[in-house]
């Protein structure tokens, strides 16, 4: 149990590490903020008021796509800037596994990729394969999870090879119909399926093929990169609430509503089998 929830891919009460590391940047700029007398939030942002609502389009059921692609991928970022050291292991190196033909620098191990660098290179992935946000949180969940068992860090040197294997995990596990590692291929055209396919059985033993995402724990990944989001003004979109989108949303609750309302009526109606069914027996046992 305690390793359980030191481990925040697996346990819903453990903190989210990406948030961690990120508290150290967040600290800094609120005191240069302080300090600069400058306003911590941008002045476009947008308030809800008496006459006016806003609200952006992201749940947790349904979280929009391109806010969440930034938002773990400024997880991975703050992964890679604020690591303990640079443990990694050779399937994962692009100097050994290079993604493309062009040569790999001597020095590619001590270069911090930005933000927008690991944004483009995780946005064309899900826009080649066309991938769920849903994906891309569980992607987040599996990247955790592989540096919390295997003891690694996530680094110039592995980063891309790293994130690679959790998407591609993430789309066979989460999306109705995956992508296959064949479809990788095209979109990274200089990689071989034999690799792709190396990596993930590698990818899998790390984790010892434990791939259960529960909801607890997506639904904390989720709302901590709300607040990664918040800390680094990195606002999801905000529209006014008009007649049409009340409409909408109410609609959308009185069919979760009634979901649960036939949940909970087949759970009763079992509860009910299953009491007739003891009665039956204890009837048999006394007849006997």
């Amino acid at each position: 149990d305690l390793a359980l929830e030191s481990n925040p891919s697996d346990h819903p009460r453990a903190s989210t590490i990406f948030l961690s590391k990120s508290q150290t940047d967040v600290r800094e700029k609120r005191k240069s903020n302080h300090i600069n007398h400058v306003s911590p939030g941008q002045l476009t942002k947008k308030y809800s008021s008496c006459s006016t609502i806003f609200l952006d389009d992201s749940t947790v059921s349904q979280p929009n796509l391109r806010s969440t692609i930034k938002c773990v991928t400024l997880a991975i970022y703050y992964h890679i800037k604020n690591r303990d050291s640079d443990r990694s292991l050779d399937i994962f190196d692009e100097k050994l596994h290079p993604l493309t033909r062009e040569e790999v620098s001597d020095d590619y191990c001590k270069h911090d990729p930005d933000h927008k660098h690991i944004y483009r290179f995780v946005r064309t992935l899900f826009s080649a394969a066309q991938l769920t946000a849903e994906c891309a949180i569980v992607t987040l969940v599996y990247l955790e999870r592989l540096l919390t068992y295997a003891e690694i860090d996530i680094c110039p040197s592995n980063w891309k090879r790293i994130v690679l294997g959790a998407i591609l995990l993430a789309s066979k596990v989460w999306d109705d119909q995956a992508v296959w590692n064949v479809d990788y291929c095209q979109i990274l055209k200089d990689i071989t399926v034999e690799d792709m396919n190396e990596m993930e059985r590698h990818f899998l033993e790390l984790l010892q093929f434990n791939i259960n995402v529960p909801a607890s724990v997506y639904a904390k990944y989720y709302f901590d990169l709300r607040s990664l989001a918040d800390d680094n003004n990195l606002s999801f979109l905000l529209e006014p609430l008009s007649k049409e989108r009340a409409q909408k949303l109410e609609a959308i609750s009185r069919l979760c509503e009634d979901k649960y309302k036939d949940l909970s009526k087949a759970a009763m109606r079992r509860s009910i089998s299953a009491d007739n069914l003891v009665g039956i027996r204890r009837s048999n046992a006394i007849i006997s």
